[in-house]
């Protein structure tokens, strides 16, 4: 009896052509460091950045998510994310620390690897679609773009301790990507669904401080973004979670009191 034949397996372009570029974007910025061109290294994490968000956007708008795609993507975040940002980091500001700026270069890579890796097994499923677990590494390798991005706008003091602040940044960083602090993830933000008008008011509020000085407004909404994680995990769950048992024990009470 004859075997019926397996299915070839199809793979959708677009989303994948936007993961290209973000590849693409994180090899180049690869080279421009290996060059001593830091900036336009951390420009090339940025893009990345906006390729990486982009990428899903499509794939969920045109129904072109698959399996395939998640892996592509996930290896693409690696290199743009997790190798590039800390090869730079080193070169610019870490290298003079020798073995304990290459280990915590090295750490803040495998903790992007480990990052994807749990996400894709799906260890971060149990936050729901609106919160990630563990700080998203597109977040954590801006974060060490932007050092090198605001670098030049620094007071003389801080550039001479910038050795310092990168050096906890990246280790910070780390191990913000492999807690289990909850992140919002943003995915619930349709740019193609209908929203209050006050939404369309702020983006573009949003836009135009990014577009009048993106040295100090893309640095200030990210590191909002990175402190807006523990505070939601240990002080805002904690509460709704009293609030929940609090209405659950009167609930309780009322249940058992005579009709």
């Amino acid at each position: 009896m004859d075997r019926p034949l397996p299915k070839k397996k199809s793979v959708y372009i677009l989303p994948n052509l936007f993961t290209t570029a973000s590849l693409l974007s994180g090899f180049l910025g690869l080279l421009w460091a290996s060059g001593g061109d830091y900036q336009a290294c951390a420009l090339a994490v940025f893009f990345s950045a906006l390729m990486d968000g982009l990428d899903g956007k499509v794939a969920r708008l045109t129904g072109g998510s698959s399996e395939f795609g998640i892996q592509y993507d996930s290896l693409a975040d690696l290199a743009a994310f997790g190798v590039t940002p800390a090869f730079m980091i080193y070169h610019f500001a870490l290298e003079n620390f020798s073995n304990i700026g290459m280990a915590a270069c090295f750490l803040f890579a495998v903790c992007s690897a480990l990052r994807l890796a749990r996400f894709n097994v799906g260890a971060s499923a149990s936050s729901g679609k609106s919160f990630f677990t563990g700080l998203p590494t597109p977040a954590a390798g801006c974060t060490l773009a932007c050092l090198v991005f605001i670098s030049p706008r620094l007071p003389d003091f801080l550039q001479n301790g910038m050795g310092g602040i990168a050096l906890a940044c990246t280790l910070g960083t780390a191990f913000l990507m492999v807690s289990r602090i909850r992140y919002a993830s943003f995915k619930e933000l349709g740019f193609l669904k209908a929203h209050p008008f006050r939404t369309m008011t702020q983006v573009i509020v949003l836009f135009a401080l990014v577009v009048a000085d993106p040295r100090i407004f893309v640095p200030l909404m990210l590191f909002v973004y990175i402190i807006s994680g523990p505070a939601y995990t240990f002080i805002t769950l904690p509460r709704l979670s009293r609030l929940e048992n609090r209405a659950s024990r009167n609930a309780e009470k009322q249940g058992d009191q005579p009709g």
